[in-house]
């Protein structure tokens, strides 16, 4: 089974505010937004409901990206390995 390097801390995704340029701060991943008991299910139905069809079965998982400074945001689809 896959894990997301940056959920399991293996990884630092290090980018900038095309906005500002103050580095972004990873805010997590996507579905704890939109479900926050979310994290009690499997992770198969968490990527079922997180709002992209195909994190699943390409294995990704998309986490925000929040710049502390402008309140720029990006969604960033991180490989899982």
């Amino acid at each position: 089974m896959a894990v997301c390097p940056l959920c399991n801390s293996l990884k630092v995704l290090n980018i900038d505010c095309p906005t500002c340029n103050s580095p972004l701060e990873n805010s997590g991943k996507v579905s704890d937004f939109l479900d926050p008991y979310g994290h009690y299910n499997d992770e198969e139905t968490v990527k079922m409901g997180d709002g992209y069809s195909n994190t699943a079965k390409d294995q990704i998982c998309p986490h925000l990206m929040v710049c502390p400074t402008c309140e720029y945001n990006v969604v960033k689809f991180i490989q899982e390995e």
